[in-house]
């Protein structure tokens, strides 16, 4: 959790046993749900804190007296609470939170200066109002809304993936509930696993992110489920062109409930053009299931069981007798318990289970080839947070477990790839957070790693300084190492074909290093203004090496090549908060490249998600109160790719004469697309269903001027000159959506 500094040195303190704790949880007035990063302030004092992912505070040491506590939440009421403190009193103080009434002459969004002031260095908190607001291709979604903000890019159209700073998506560890989530994707990897119904926050870490999380290169993105409303029984009936949605909440004896259900409803259009239109799947659907469960009668005790589960199951021709079929998916499920030792020290335990499958068949003229890629994750986590005093915050924790991974080939019935490592891991964390001044905060970590397949013991080292200017300006820096015991392969058109491989001896973990500077102001309510520069080492990157022709008979670690990258960058983020007009504009400047030893001349090379320009405009315009217009607009650089250059005729077998036409290719990645643009634009009305309900109807024009970005060329070799055709994204795509409220 994060506080907000204690007095300057050199004040005049008063004796420690004099002074007083102020601890408890805000929340939702109108449904209970605990509020992840509000603000709690001791007026005409330094004096304040912020709620961690439980939505729990703690301020230590007020003087004894009579003070006004400020609660702030973007989107809400601020609340004020007259308190009179006692010498020694430790008081525990629950508040309850209003969400915010819009009208014509009121915020739209509240100001985030307070919010700001305990933000990290590197950090982004996505609100579910964005992630359903935004215009967004036939389904709100998490993903398309994270990629909206600067050091965060798209592969494209097709698909969700989040390449943050440089970083590939298996770079960034995705937790729903504290469970690792391993590939959240549905529609080919066109949107997220994650259901906005069922969503109550968003947390990422873009880079150079704490000791307390580990496993990854990159950065880390957090989603929470709703607990349920505990006042009322609730929910949502949404109606979608590719989906639709239902979610219920409600409270119960003890606590409260959330279920939310997902299932393409895409079918009967797919029957309609089965027969009419070449290369309609044969067979098609994907469902989602969050659940969560919470039992909160005790004061110091909390408990919640949250369980999810998704699959994807595709059967699609892509010839005359070609076809493949596409069955994978994620079940995760967490329990955990929280408990307040004391008035200053939380702790958290958390048990996950975690599975991963993928089962792609292909079947080429009646010969077929199966894959079937598994990961079973069973894991044990625990954190302590301390709060001495406001000048000092400790976190320790804990998270081990037995991890289960599994690849299996087959081709033409034989099997040709049979893998299975089996291997128990163990990381342990301490973080303290150190406030020597009203205007300094440092926090230092150090992160122990361990994995048994291969026995490697790994130690992560992780620091930020912050120095506050004045109260409206803030420096910023950070620097930390990560481990990374995964690696993905993945397939930037279809993220259904991706393969997760794991550590094991030979195969020694990547690592890397992060450097980050930031500068963030606060100065106009209206406004927030953050600027970051950043740059990372990425060495021991290792995926299957693609010039083994025969991988039967070799040893796990033969399969491999290893490589090393690095990426830098420059991010701004300008937002308005305030008014009939508010949004944000997104601009990030990047560099990454990669290198594997025999590759490229041995030389640094462009992957083909990088991209040097990328800006990202968001806007939202309160008509009236029943009307809200919404629009975004995109510009990227175009994505790298290597240029075929023609072919050539080459001498097979001196002996007989035999010739073979070779494909003659530029440098690797040396090529560029054309720019990728587009505006999408959405229209909001508010009403009633028969006056019993609310009720929403969502108008979109997804590309509104029908800007054909290109995707990819193709190349018939057999023309001469070699003939290229453009591989095209979405075109102009209307949409509407219908959502009730009960």
């Amino acid at each position: 959790m994060a506080s907000l500094p204690a007095g300057a040195a050199g004040e005049h303190k008063e004796p420690e046993q004099s002074r007083t704790t102020l601890n408890g949880y805000i929340s939702d007035e109108e449904t209970g749900e605990t509020l992840l990063g509000a603000n709690v302030l001791v007026t005409d004092t330094d004096r304040g804190a912020t709620t961690n992912h439980a939505g729990y505070y703690i301020i230590n040491n007020v003087p004894p007296g009579s003070y006004t506590l400020r609660f702030s939440y973007l989107g809400y009421n601020d609340k004020f609470v007259e308190i009179e403190l006692e010498e020694g009193e430790s008081k525990r103080l629950d508040v309850s939170l209003t969400p915010m009434t819009f009208t014509m002459d009121e915020l739209v969004v509240e100001s985030t200066r307070g919010r700001d002031e305990s933000r990290n260095i590197g950090t982004a908190s996505v609100s579910t109002e964005l992630i359903k607001n935004v215009p967004a291709v036939l389904q709100a979604d998490v993903f398309r809304a994270v990629q909206l903000l600067p050091g965060v890019k798209a592969a494209s159209d097709f698909s969700s993936g989040l390449y943050i700073r440089g970083g590939g998506p298996d770079q960034t560890l995705i937790m729903l509930d504290r469970t690792t989530v391993y590939n959240p994707s549905h529609f080919f990897g066109f949107f997220s696993t994650f259901n906005p119904d069922a969503i109550k926050d968003v947390q990422l870490y873009k880079g150079a992110y704490p000791a307390m999380y580990g496993g990854r290169l990159g950065s880390v993105l957090e989603v929470y489920n709703k607990d349920g409303n505990r006042r009322r029984t609730a929910g949502t009936l949404s109606l979608g062109m590719l989906s639709s949605r239902a979610m219920i909440e409600g409270p119960y004896p003890g606590g409260s409930y959330m279920l939310a259900v997902r299932r393409s409803t895409l079918e009967p259009v797919l029957a309609a053009l089965r027969g009419n239109v070449d290369n309609v799947p044969d067979a098609f659907y994907f469902y989602d299931i969050n659940a969560r469960i919470n039992y909160d009668r005790w004061t110091d005790n909390r408990l919640s069981i949250s369980a999810y589960t998704g699959t994807d199951d595709v059967q699609f021709p892509f010839g005359d007798d070609d076809m493949f079929n596409l069955f994978y998916g994620n079940r995760t499920l967490s329990i955990d318990w929280t408990h307040l030792l004391s008035e200053r020290t939380f702790t958290n335990v958390t048990l996950t289970g975690a599975e991963y499958f993928n089962d792609p068949d292909f079947d080429f003229g009646g010969t077929k080839f199966e894959r079937r890629n598994r990961i079973y994750d069973l894991s044990l986590k625990t954190d302590i947070e301390w709060l001495p005093s406001q000048d000092f915050e400790m976190l320790a924790g804990f998270w081990g477990g037995r991890k289960v991974f599994q690849l299996e080939d087959y081709f033409d019935g034989s099997q040709t790839q049979d893998e299975e490592i089996v291997t128990n891991y163990a990381s342990v964390y301490l973080q303290n957070i150190w406030r020597p001044h009203t205007r300094w905060e440092i926090n230092a970590g150090l992160r122990a790693n361990y994995f048994e397949s291969g026995g490697y013991l790994k130690l992560d080292p992780r620091l930020s300084v912050e120095y506050h200017l004045d109260s409206d300006n803030r420096l910023q820096a950070a620097y930390g190492r990560y481990h990374q015991f995964l690696t993905l392969l993945t397939n930037e058109a279809i993220s259904a074909f991706d393969l997760w491989l794991i550590t094991d001896e030979g195969v020694p973990p990547a690592y890397g290093d992060q450097f980050v500077l930031g500068w963030k102001n606060t100065r106009l309510d209206d406004y927030n203004l953050e600027v970051e520069l950043y740059y990372r080492t990425m060495r021991d990157l290792f995926e299957f090496d693609p010039f083994i022709q025969d991988a039967a008979g070799l040893e796990y670690a033969d399969l491999f090549r290893f490589g090393e990258g690095y990426a830098t960058g420059f991010e701004v983020f300008l937002e308005k908060t305030r008014g009939r007009l508010f949004g944000f504009i997104g601009y990030t400047w990047g560099v990454t490249r990669r290198k594997f030893s025999g590759y490229n001349e041995d030389r640094f090379y462009p992957p083909k998600y990088d991209r040097t320009h990328d800006v990202n405009i968001v806007g939202n315009y309160r008509i009236s109160d029943r009307w809200t217009a919404s629009a975004t607009f995109n510009y990227a650089t175009g994505q790298a790719y290597t240029e075929p250059l023609g072919r050539t005729a080459m001498q097979s077998n001196p002996f007989d004469g035999s010739v073979i036409d070779a494909i003659v290719v530029g440098r690797v990645n040396a090529s560029r697309l054309p720019a990728y643009h587009r505006l999408d634009v959405s229209f909001t009305r508010a009403g009633s269903f028969f006056g019993i309900a609310g009720a929403e109807w969502q108008f979109q024009i997804i590309n509104l001027y029908s800007r054909r970005n290109v995707w990819f060329y193709s190349y018939d070799f057999d023309e001469n000159p070699v003939e290229r055709n453009d591989v095209r994204m979405l075109p102009v795509i209307p949409a509407v959506g219908y959502t009730i409220d009960f």
